[in-house]
C-alpha cells in the first residue's frame, strides 16, 4: 500500500479544492481517504491511497494538472510557510511496501511532474540525492518570495526541472518519508509571543521533543494563536508528551488550550498511546481493541 499526502497552497477556494479531490478521486485504483483544509494557512491537505505505484503517480500527476493553473503564488497570502502552489508531496510506504519503492516512486513522480509543468523540483527525506536538502524546512526556508535568488546558488540547483522558479507555481519538493502526524494545538490567547515560546519549548531544534517540528501560528479567523506541529516519529515521541508539553509552557503565561487537531490522518497505534497514557490503563495491550481482536481473528 502506498499513501501520498500532498500539501496545496489553497485553503480558501472550494471550487479548486473540490477539483482536485476529484482529480484524485477519479483515478483508477486510487482511494482519496481525507481532504483538510485550513483557511488561515490556506493550506489543503489531500490523503490517498494505492496497492499501485503506477495509480499513486497518475493521482498524483493529475493532482498538478489541476493545481497549477488555478493556484498563483504571487497572490497567495497564509500563515503557513510555503515555496510552491503544490508545496511538498510526500510517499509513505505502508503494510508491506518499502521505503524502497516509495523513492522509486517519488523520483519517477518528480520527473514526470518537472517534464510536464516545467517546475523546480527538490527530492527530500529518503529520497534526497544531498544530505543537506533532506530536510523540508532547509529547503523552505526563504519562501517562495525569495526563492529566485536561492535557486541560482550552486547547492540549489534543482534535482529535476529548470533551474528558474516558476513563475505562479514556485517550486515543488518530493520525496518518501515514514509516516508522521500533523498535530495542531490552538491555544486560548491571541497573543503570537505565547505561541512562540510554546513551540520553542516543543520543537527539537530549539531543545525541546527530538522528533518534533513546530510553528507559532497566528489564526486571524479565530482570534487565537495556534501551534503547529509535525510528529516525526510518534513512536519515540508520541502525541501526549507533545501536547503535556505544550500544556505546560501555555500555563506559564496563564494561558490555557482550547483545543487540538489532526491535520489528515493519524495511525491507529498513536491514539492507542493516548489512551493508554491519560486512562492509565493496567495491563494494557493492543489486542483490548475490539477492532484489532476481530481482524486478528480474520486473519
Amino acid at each position: 500500500m502506498f499513501e501520498c499526502v500532498p500539501n496545496v497552497s489553497e485553503g480558501r477556494d472550494a471550487s479548486t479544492i473540490d477539483a482536485i479531490a476529484e482529480a484524485i478521486r477519479s483515478t483508477p485504483d486510487v482511494h482519496l481517504l481525507n481532504v483538510h483544509s485550513d483557511p488561515d494557512h490556506n493550506r489543503s491537505v489531500f490523503t490517498y491511497v494505492s496497492d499501485s505505484a503506477d495509480a499513486i503517480r497518475d493521482a498524483t500527476l493529475r493532482l498538478y494538472d489541476v493545481a497549477i493553473p488555478r493556484v498563483d503564488l504571487r497572490i497567495h497570502h497564509g500563515a503557513h510557510p510555503r515555496v510552491g502552489a503544490v508545496d511538498v508531496v510526500p510517499f509513505v510506504p505502508l503494510e508491506t511496501t518499502t521505503m524502497q519503492q516509495c523513492i522509486d516512486v517519488s523520483v519517477a513522480t518528480a520527473q514526470q511532474i518537472a517534464e510536464r509543468h516545467h517546475i523546480p523540483i527538490y527530492l527530500y527525506e529518503h529520497a534526497a540525492r544531498h544530505d543537506e536538502r533532506r530536510e523540508l524546512p532547509v529547503i523552505r526556508s526563504g519562501g517562495f518570495e525569495n526563492f529566485p535568488q536561492k535557486i541560482h546558488d550552486a547547492r540549489w540547483v534543482p534535482d529535476f526541472g529548470p533551474a528558474q522558479v516558476h513563475p505562479t507555481a514556485g517550486v515543488s519538493v518530493v520525496g518518501a518519508r515514514v509516516p508522521l502526524i500533523a498535530f495542531n494545538i490552538q491555544l486560548g490567547t491571541d497573543r503570537i509571543e505565547v505561541a512562540q515560546a510554546c513551540a520553542r519549548a516543543v520543537r527539537g531544534i530549539s531543545g525541546g521533543l527530538r522528533f518534533v517540528r513546530a510553528l507559532p501560528i497566528a489564526l486571524a479567523s479565530k482570534g487565537l494563536v495556534q501551534v503547529s506541529m509535525n510528529l516525526l516519529d510518534y513512536r519515540r515521541t508520541p502525541l501526549h508528551r507533545a501536547f503535556t508539553l505544550v500544556e505546560t509552557e501555555a500555563a506559564r503565561f496563564g494561558v490555557t488550550i482550547v483545543s487540538s487537531e489532526i491535520v489528515g490522518l493519524v495511525p491507529a497505534e498513536a491514539m492507542y498511546e493516548v489512551a493508554e497514557w491519560h486512562l492509565r490503563v493496567s495491563g494494557w495491550k493492543k489486542n483490548m481493541i475490539l477492532e484489532e481482536r476481530i481482524r486478528e481473528r480474520r486473519t
